[in-house]
């Protein structure tokens, strides 16, 4: 018997009913956020490889789904960044041609959206829903913790290349930490970004769940609906 390595389906705040996909040992990332879920980031790492065997995962899924459960999204996502995983192209094209009915959404924090091989993996997928939480490097240094050479125009430049390069959905999501990255300096630079990239849907997203560092607090709705106007059309994730 395989590993598992899906979980749910949960009720995602923005997918709705979701499958969620977990390719990665827990906290191996390309980003050490303050405010992840899952804890400080054990592996901080920028090579792609196959952490996990691919045909585990998808040998896994196969079981999940031949079951025919109902879904909205299969998700990539969980304890580490997805795209750090080289057979992530080869699993979502096992999804596509075996389980074509499910659309597949891949959540990342678009650090590798510059490697062609990503962009490739991604190429089945419905959508994809990058992170840009930080436009100046004070903000994102102290927001995501970056391994080495990572940078805000390493991401804004990946989100770019995705948008250029995949047909699918794209929805941009920027996840606010009062007094990090809200300044009035910070939502204009977050707002002239992404009027550049262009992307139609954005997301505001903030602390559902306790983060990495323990002190950080969510956001007020009200505060929320004041960012929101501020950076223009942009979409509130709200708790369910």
């Amino acid at each position: 018997m395989t590993q598992r390595y899906h979980y749910g389906p949960v009720q995602s705040r923005r997918l709705g009913r979701s499958l969620g996909v977990d390719v990665m040992p827990h906290k191996t990332c390309s980003l050490d956020c303050i405010y992840c879920e899952c804890g400080a980031t054990s592996l901080l790492t920028l090579e792609r490889k196959e952490y996990l065997p691919t045909q585990e995962i998808i040998d896994d899924l196969d079981q999940c789904l031949k079951k025919n459960p109902e879904l909205d999204y299969i998700t990539f996502a969980g304890s580490g960044e997805p795209t750090l995983h080289s057979g992530l192209g080869k699993i979502i094209n096992f999804l596509k041609e075996k389980y074509p009915q499910f659309r597949v959404a891949v959540l990342t924090n678009a650090t590798l959206l510059n490697d062609p091989a990503v962009i490739d993996d991604l190429q089945k997928a419905d959508l994809v829903v990058p992170s840009l939480d930080g436009v100046s490097t004070q903000a994102f240094e102290k927001m995501n913790r970056p391994a080495a050479n990572i940078t805000p125009e390493t991401i804004i430049s990946g989100i770019k290349n995705l948008k250029e390069n995949f047909s699918g959905e794209i929805w941009l999501e920027i996840f606010i930490i009062p007094e990090i990255n809200d300044s009035e300096e910070e939502l204009a630079l977050f707002k002239e970004t992404i009027e550049k990239l262009g992307i139609k849907k954005v997301q505001l997203n903030t602390l559902d769940r306790p983060g990495a560092v323990e002190e950080l607090k969510p956001v007020s709705q009200e505060y929320k609906d004041e960012i929101a106007q501020k950076l223009g059309q942009v979409e509130i994730v709200n708790r369910k």
